[in-house]
């Protein structure tokens, strides 16, 4: 059935944007907002919208948080990406607090994908390495010990 979009209510749109993906409260205030509907017409949506729990910032962050670790990235990148996505500090800690991850493992996997061996390099593409992982969202301990050889000794 083909829908003619400009005919769809601003809650019908904003169901239909949420049956695509989740959304934090401020991106799909953005993105309704974007599709011309009045402040009024948003503000009821979205509490529409939060009174049935088909937004909720804590279980967004969580949703993105298990995708950016699923993808091998770093804390600092993925409350970067949820800051962007307007997610307040306080939902990004709480959303955090369900998760125990291991965040020099995870920068040493993200290593070991990309690069295969970690055997001593020359300086030049120890930096490379090292920007790769910033880039990730590691932190410089994290990216020191997932750059460093392990010794059997």
């Amino acid at each position: 059935m083909y829908f003619n979009h400009q005919k769809l209510s601003c809650k019908e749109t904003a169901l239909q944007l949420l049956s695509r993906r989740d959304y934090g409260e401020q991106e799909l205030h953005r993105k309704l907002a974007g599709k011309g509907f009045s402040e009024n017409e948003i503000g009821e949506v979205l509490a529409y919208c939060h009174d049935l729990g088909y937004i909720d910032d804590i279980k967004f962050a969580q949703s993105q948080i298990r995708q950016h670790i699923s993808k091998g990235q770093g804390e600092i990148r993925i409350r970067q990406e949820l800051k962007q996505k307007s997610v307040s500090e306080t939902d990004i800690d709480m959303a955090f607090q369900d998760f125990d991850t291991d965040w020099y493992e995870l920068a040493r996997i993200s290593a070991m994908k990309k690069y295969r061996v970690l055997e001593t390099v020359e300086p030049k593409e120890y930096a490379r390495r090292v920007r790769f992982l910033q880039y990730r969202g590691f932190d410089f301990e994290q990216i020191q010990y997932a750059l460093t050889p392990d010794s059997d000794e």
